[in-house]
């Protein structure tokens, strides 16, 4: 607290005799409360900042007891595998050194959630603004979400695989990843939403884990209209795909310069936020946020490039272009993403029960128009459950 912030606390007496002490006194503690809550408002974000920092500095310190074999038996306390599942989410991917995962778990306001593994963007702040929604719908007839919005391997605050070979086309690994987390969180069952990267990841646990895993929402596979999704890809390819040959082919050339100079890392992002939307309105401040977790990564910002060499060099996983039954799907299009399909193409995929086609939005469709990706998500399952064919548990 600043000197400057004190007097908000003192408490003078009057300085004449006729005032009701009584009165006096509760109109200074509705002062005192109000000045105390404007503070509260003005200190908490500095305050939580602290804590945060501390807590993080206390879990890399941790040490655990040794390993026993009584280690993990109720009778002598808390086993100690819970502890360490609870201190960090260690995700096991077959062939590859444990991963920590971040992610973002919210969970719904009343019973009989849908679980609904979010995956878009790479990293978990795209979600931020559709999590209330999802969460805590503002009608009773609104099915509601338990919502986990993982951080890929790579990116954000999760660690990069020990090894090259984590893919997404051909070995599933990512989708391996994201599938083992939500039994961590107690959910056997789920539904997923993926776009971007996220969209051949989702598309992989549906084919990979099937129907008791998972149903698949993709949300960037259909078009608004042939010309406009014509013009936007031929202008992708001509203009826009020069990151992706570097990163493609030459991660570790880029890597160095992202990794050394801010000023390089904020140029590279800044350009995909501002080319990538749909004429969305960025303050300096959520630029700023959504470059910073690329700056300040567990695996460095450089990590980001390897995805897209991953991609290209193993061979295809053909399944993933091939009609899956099995897995139901909802397909929402936004008219200034990247790769917009023409229209027929989604029904090749699978059992399409949701097409909706927007006039607004872009490639970060939750974060610049999070209404209408969380109404086609509600659309959805709730014909789902309406029919049947997605039950929940009551919790």
């Amino acid at each position: 607290m600043r000197a400057e912030e004190v007097w908000y606390f003192r408490f003078n007496p009057p300085t004449t005799e006729d005032v009701d002490l009584a009165e006096y006194r509760e109109e200074k503690l509705a002062q005192l409360e109000a000045d105390v809550e404007r503070y509260l408002r003005r200190a908490h974000i500095s305050v939580l900042v602290r804590l945060c920092a501390q807590l993080l500095e206390k879990l890399e310190l941790a040490s655990f007891p040794e390993r026993t074999p009584l280690s993990d038996d109720w009778a002598y306390g808390v086993p100690l595998n819970d502890i360490k599942r609870l201190y960090t989410a260690l995700i096991h991917v077959d062939g590859f050194d444990p991963l920590k995962i971040h992610f973002v778990h919210k969970k719904a306001s009343r019973q009989g959630a849908i679980p609904l593994l979010f995956c878009h963007g790479c990293d978990f702040i795209e979600v931020s603004k559709i999590l209330p929604l999802l969460a805590n719908p503002e009608r009773d007839d609104q099915p509601c979400f338990d919502v986990v919005a993982p951080s890929l391997p790579n990116f954000g605050f999760s660690s990069a695989p020990s090894k090259p070979g984590f893919g997404t086309l051909s070995n599933s690994t990512y989708a391996e990843c994201c599938h083992k987390l939500m039994p961590k969180l107690g959910y056997s069952r789920y539904v997923t939403q993926g776009g971007n990267w996220e969209y051949a990841i989702t598309r992989s646990m549906g084919i990979k884990y099937g129907p008791a895993a998972s149903s698949s929402l993709p949300a960037t596979v259909l078009a608004t209209k042939r010309k406009r999704t014509l013009a936007r890809t031929k202008w992708f390819y001509e203009q826009g795909f020069a990151y992706n040959h570097v990163q493609s082919h030459n991660p570790s050339t880029i890597g160095p310069a992202l990794r050394d100079s801010p000023v390089a890392l904020l140029a590279w992002i800044y350009e995909k936020l501002h080319n990538w939307t749909d004429s969305y309105s960025w303050t300096d401040g959520k630029l700023l946020t959504w470059i910073s977790i690329y700056q300040f990564s567990e695996a460095g910002p450089e990590a980001a490039c390897r995805i897209y060499y991953e991609h290209v060099h193993p061979f295809l996983d053909m399944r993933l272009l091939q009609y899956n039954p099995g897995v139901k799907l909802g397909l929402s299009t936004f008219p200034r993403d990247l790769i917009v399909s023409p229209r027929h193409y989604g029904q090749t995929l699978g059992p399409v029960v949701l097409e909706r086609r927007h006039e607004e939005g872009g490639h970060f469709a939750a974060w610049e128009v999070p209404k209408l990706l969380v109404d086609d998500v509600r659309a959805i399952f709730a014909g789902l459950m309406a029919q049947g064919e997605l039950t929940v548990k009551v919790r």
